[in-house]
């Protein structure tokens, strides 16, 4: 076929693409425009960005959009929500082997000669009009526990940090996939084109295990859905800001003469990728206004400040983001993601959640009631969890006053908030060790498929073709625990 096509190709001036676009009246371009990208093709003639269903959703959709706070290191589920008077009584002991049941552990504790059960520290009470059992770390999320939907049963099979958060965040444990982030603007689209559709919050300073921009990347859907972090400090979004010398009007004449240019080449080439392009520099142009704006706390009450505790008002810790992340959400931002690192206590646990508790735990249940009084929490889905839980036996030498525990992703505990979650809710059971999942376990991608679901998404039908096969966020698996559902 090259020798046929090579002589008329050459002698007309034209390349393969500018052959099928001209062939049939541009049909040969349209199918090798399907063939190539088909989530891009008739872009630039979509208008407004609805995402890839168009508003036509699957399922009436009771979240507007997620602030979701990803706890990275894994937080103990002995310590937070999962009462286990039985450890206590039984501290010390050897973990019986009829409970673990030959399960993997990981390469820290598995070389331990022994592996005591290790009781918790702290108490526990009940609270809600359900006596939802909460630990004393957590006096503020205490108060707001009727509008919890907490999950203790969650598992995972990935037992190392890496691989774990990766499949918490993209549906696979091996890098690449687009972020569940990702997904979402790819499916919805946005409420404010003068913001990204997807955020990201860090905390910063805390590294004891990285995270990787990745974790909010679009893998192999379109750039345009990678989430966009901001940071605290005078740049909130890195290369946003003009230039010394560079003048508002200046970067609009420039805009436009680039504009320009894609349009020649998009012309030409038929490629949808170059309007998408453009429209990203459009998008920075106007984050250039709306990010500073909706940066500004100033405007907040002493009240408001209050609600969200004495950091609210230091930039980038966690209570100032889960702050932005209202007022992000308010702008009509879609899905919001905070980190919050430092929750791997391979030892000195007591001490080491106790701050963590500290940092976190009056700012989460500040957003949630922030959310209601604003009347928000009913359409912004606002979940809580890490990517795994802890062991119930010591990692280390266990004393009276002091532990550590190790990796465990065959039990956890998350939450659920608002946007059609069942409010007040416990759902799933563990054993009496919190080792094994004994009632309604939650696999990840049931995880996931709920989350969707409730955004009006099936998660079966969002799904993007690539490398010869449909894949989508829960892969081949994951079903909606309807439980779960208001």
């Amino acid at each position: 076929m090259n020798s046929i096509c090579t002589g008329p190709l050459s002698a007309a001036g034209l390349s393969r693409r500018g052959f099928l676009n001209r062939f049939g009246m541009g049909l040969g371009g349209v199918a090798l425009a399907n063939l190539i990208s088909p989530a891009n093709l008739f872009a630039a003639t979509r208008g407004p960005d609805h995402g890839i269903l168009n508003g036509q959703l699957h399922f009436p959709a009771k979240a507007k959009r997620v602030i979701y706070l990803f706890m990275a290191g894994g937080p103990s589920q002995i310590e937070t929500f999962d009462y286990k008077p039985v450890l206590n009584q039984r501290n010390g002991e050897q973990l019986p082997a009829s409970v673990r049941m030959g399960q993997r552990l990981t390469g820290m504790s598995g070389n331990q000669s022994s592996l005591p059960l290790a009781g918790s520290k702290f108490g526990f009470k009940q609270y809600g009009r359900n006596g939802t059992w909460v630990c004393d770390l957590l006096p503020h999320t205490a108060k707001v526990v009727d509008e919890l939907c907490i999950v203790r049963s969650v598992f995972t099979e990935a037992i190392n940090h890496d691989p774990a958060i990766t499949f918490l965040q993209t549906g696979s444990q091996i890098s690449g996939r687009p972020s569940i982030g990702s997904w979402v603007h790819y499916g919805l689209g946005t409420d404010n084109e003068n913001l990204p559709s997807f955020v990201v919050l860090i905390t910063p300073g805390k590294v004891d295990q990285p995270l990787y921009a990745r974790l909010w990347g679009s893998g192999f859907l379109p750039a345009q859905h990678q989430g966009v972090q901001f940071r605290s400090g005078k740049d909130p979004v890195l290369y946003l800001s003009n230039p010394d010398g560079v003048t508002t009007a200046s970067r609009r004449l420039l805009l436009d003469r680039l504009k320009d240019l894609h349009a020649h080449a998009a012309q030409k080439s038929g490629d949808a990728d170059v309007d998408a392009r453009i429209g990203q520099y459009e998008m920075s142009y106007r984050m250039q206004t709306s990010v500073p704006e909706v940066m500004d706390l100033s405007k907040e009450t002493e009240a408001t400040f209050e609600l969200y505790g004495p950091d609210a008002k230091k930039p980038g810790t966690f209570a100032a983001n889960c702050l932005l992340a209202r007022r992000l959400a308010e702008k009509g931002v879609k899905f919001i993601q905070l980190y919050h690192q430092g929750w791997d206590q391979h030892g000195g646990l007591p001490k080491g959640i106790s701050v963590q508790c500290k940092e976190t735990d009056q700012a989460s249940a500040a957003l949630i009631t922030d959310l209601k009084q604003r009347g928000m929490l009913d359409d912004t889905l606002v979940i809580w969890g890490g990517e795994f839980g802890r062991t119930s036996y010591s990692q280390g030498k266990l004393t009276a006053d002091d532990y550590g525990r190790d990796h465990h992703p065959r039990c956890f505990s998350m939450w659920l908030a608002g946007g059609g979650a069942k409010p007040g809710m416990v759902y799933g059971e563990t054993d009496d060790f919190s080792y094994n999942v004994a009632k309604d376990g939650v696999h990840v991608h049931d995880f996931q498929a709920t989350m969707l679901r409730l955004m009006g998404i099936d998660h079966e039908r969002l799904n993007y073709f690539f490398q010869g096969r449909r894949f989508r966020l829960t892969d081949v698996f994951g079903k909606v625990v309807e439980p779960l559902l208001a």
